[in-house]
């Protein structure tokens, strides 16, 4: 793998020995790769330096070396997107995530009898990570790996529950609203108030919207190093809203040991 340059021959702002070493610039390289994702996964250089504040020589230097080592690549029309060698990562690290929350799905399903789940805002679709069958001869089964649209799902919905409206509208222009089922929410305004009603009651409901006798409860997991939500999922005549009162807070006190779980440098 290409070494670095800018490692070396970084901007004269960096003044001290720590700034100027290689870990100034990982920090830096990884920030842009940051900031290219929430972009959509393609910028030009003109873009990375006003979002980023460095100047254009540094993103140059440092976009060339993630071209060189695959994780960047250089389009037709000289914009940079995202490159494939992302993706080894990004599947890797999805499958410890779910190994890491295994244990506290599990804990939702002997708490609440139903099945859990644990999704992440990958772009803009929901992909489901880990899963814990409920123990119910019928229960709720979704494929580890699945992606679907955040409109049609509790999980989605928590996740872009504190996400401005006008970048919720700009990801359903981008994707549609395409209806899963009659109680899908297809239109821009019916999902905005839908978010503004999670942030009221602290959970979001996925009540037949993505699949018609399925009712679903989801949280989002709190200062998640990436966007997670956990949620459990089960026959509508089951998951009630009666039984929503005793099961959102097992959620959010599940979701809140994950979150210090995933922040700390050893997981439980």
């Amino acid at each position: 793998m290409p070494t670095s340059s800018a490692s070396t021959t970084d901007d004269a702002s960096s003044k001290t020995p720590a700034a100027s070493g290689g870990v100034q610039s990982l920090e830096r390289a990884f920030d842009l790769l940051e900031r290219m994702a929430d972009a959509g996964g393609e910028v030009g250089l003109s873009e990375l330096s006003t979002a980023s504040g460095l100047p254009l020589p540094t993103i140059h230097r440092l976009m060339r070396t993630l071209v060189a080592c695959g994780y960047v690549r250089q389009q037709p029309n000289r914009r940079y997107s995202l490159g494939p060698r992302l993706i080894r990562l990004g599947e890797s690290a999805s499958r410890l995530l779910g190994t890491w929350a295994r244990p506290y799905l599990a804990r939702l399903v002997e708490e609440t009898g139903e099945t859990a789940n644990m999704a992440l805002l990958d772009g803009d679709e929901i992909v489901y990570v880990a899963q814990v069958p409920s123990k119910h001869s019928m229960r709720m089964f979704t494929e580890v790996g699945r992606r679907v649209l955040p409109h049609s799902t509790g999980v989605g919905k928590a996740l872009l529950a504190h996400t401005p409206a006008d970048e919720v509208r700009a990801l359903l222009a981008r994707t549609g609203m395409p209806a899963a089922t009659e109680k899908t929410i297809t239109t821009p305004e019916g999902f905005l108030e839908a978010l503004e009603q999670v942030r009221k009651s602290g959970y979001a409901v996925d009540d037949n919207e993505q699949e018609i006798g399925v009712r679903c409860l989801a949280v989002s997991v709190p200062n998640s190093p990436t966007a997670a939500a956990i949620s459990i999922s089960g026959p509508a005549g089951r998951v009630t809203e009666a039984v929503a009162e005793s099961f959102v807070p097992i959620l959010q006190g599940v979701a809140a040991e994950l979150s210090v779980a995933l922040s700390s440098q050893s997981p439980a």
